[in-house]
């Protein structure tokens, strides 16, 4: 795709309507050649070679750990990785009968989802495409931060594998408890307790569980990316690839077509507590919006509710439906909160929003294409794990105010853990 608008007309408003100092400041930006490759140029990454102690930098080795839920690569997989889910109450809280309703709703869901990742091929993209862009970024890494180098890419699902735990044990084999350190990078751009949050509380317990306390010669030195909503290579990546959609409709129709962003939705619940997920994935959208001039109407909705309790809405697929029953029959579909494609994607949006919709008359309906392989994305992911060692930040500002209504003790230990507070309980402080 190419390059339309040049990264310069990024508004400043955009980036500043959330505090967030893991986003980049646009004066670090690289020129657009070096954010755009042809994508005939695009390929899968090579295996790394692994990481060498006596082949470090001043401050390496850098492992860089892409946190993200993960999903089952094969349908075998689907029953574990269903159990895991149910079983975290960050994820989908159950109250006091988790541990009896978790394995009962994952059983009985299990060979449902077993055939949607049979319909989309036989499992989940998203461990390929960690891996290739994870892969990537650190090849961009090892180029434009050499103090840092060699950056290895290692990535941590929460409920598929490679487990955090399995990441854990590969860190400490490779020597990281001893040299260099860690980067924790979230490949949630949204900060939600329920994602990055769980992704946190079970990357500390495995610190705890494999490394003690207080480990012989400090253990691995981690830090922590747990945001980037506005990021301006993240909103280019998303814009490129909605004008490149809109580029499908034709002339006279393009300004009319309906802009859906779409985001998985939280339990109400959680939203109540004061969870940020909601005005940050807000945040993205008004920053792809203003790249896009406010082009087109737009909504934003959100999609992949679980259960009978109540969850953010308008729901994605009653949007959809309502919208092409009042008329609107040209949609494109926007995952907002999502970096590469799976099943919310290929199965839920591909194979049921927009088949409904074409059932119901709205053939207008299509999908903007996913970040997955994008160069731009890649440069953007690079750019942010930059900025995050110029500001020399364990974690940003925000990661240290807790929700309003969070009582979560594990969560408080996890953020004193990661931010490198030393006092009893009480509020974390960022330092």
């Amino acid at each position: 795709m190419a390059l339309r608008t040049p990264l310069s007309r990024l508004s400043k408003p955009a980036l500043s309507s959330i505090s967030t100092p893991s986003t980049s400041s646009p004066k670090r930006l690289l020129p657009p050649s070096a954010w755009h490759t042809p994508s005939s140029t695009r390929s899968m990454a090579n295996v790394v070679p692994p990481v060498t102690q006596s082949a470090t930098s001043r401050d390496g080795p850098t492992a860089l750990v892409f946190m993200n839920m993960g999903g089952p690569s094969t349908v075998p997989e689907v029953g574990p990785f269903l159990s895991r889910l149910f079983a975290d109450a960050d994820l989908i809280p159950l109250g006091r009968l988790q541990s009896y309703l978790g394995p009962l709703i994952s059983r009985r869901r299990t060979p449902k989802i077993q055939a949607q990742y049979a319909a989309i091929g036989g499992g989940s993209p998203i461990r390929k495409w960690s891996e290739y862009q994870s892969e990537e970024m650190c090849k961009i890494l090892d180029k434009t931060c050499p103090e840092s180098a060699p950056h290895k890419p290692y990535v941590a699902f929460r409920y598929a594998d490679p487990l955090t735990e399995e990441m854990y044990q590969r860190l400490l084999d490779d020597g990281f408890g001893r040299k260099g350190r860690a980067v924790a990078f979230t490949q949630y751009p949204q900060y939600s307790c329920s994602t990055t949050g769980s992704s946190l509380n079970e990357l500390w317990k495995w610190r705890m569980r494999l490394e003690g306390k207080e480990p012989e010669g400090g253990g691995v030195k981690w830090s922590v990316i747990d945001r980037w909503p506005v990021h301006p290579g993240l909103i280019e990546a998303f814009a490129q690839n909605i004008e490149a959609q809109l580029e499908t409709y034709p002339e006279e129709l393009r300004k009319d077509v309906v802009l859906l962003f779409s985001a998985h939705s939280l339990p109400m619940s959680v939203v109540n507590r004061g969870d940020t997920y909601p005005a940050e994935v807000a945040s993205t959208v008004h920053a792809v919006l203003e790249r896009l001039s406010f082009s087109n109407p737009y909504r934003l909705c959100w999609q992949s509710q679980v259960g009978p309790s109540a969850w953010l809405g308008a729901q994605t697929s009653d949007t959809v439906l309502s919208y092409v029953r009042k008329g609107h029959h040209n949609m494109i579909l926007i995952p907002i909160a999502f970096t590469s494609d799976h099943i919310e994607t290929l199965f839920e949006l591909d194979q049921e929003v927009i088949h409904e919709a074409h059932k119901e008359g709205g053939l207008g309906v299509k999908r903007a294409e996913s970040l997955n392989g994008s160069p731009v994305f890649i440069e953007a992911l690079a750019d942010v794990v930059r900025g995050h060692f110029e500001r020399g930040e364990r974690c940003s500002r925000q990661m240290g105010l807790r929700c309003q209504g969070c009582k979560s003790e594990r969560c408080l230990e996890q953020k004193r853990f990661f931010m490198g507070d030393e006092r009893g309980a009480g509020e974390v402080v960022v330092r």
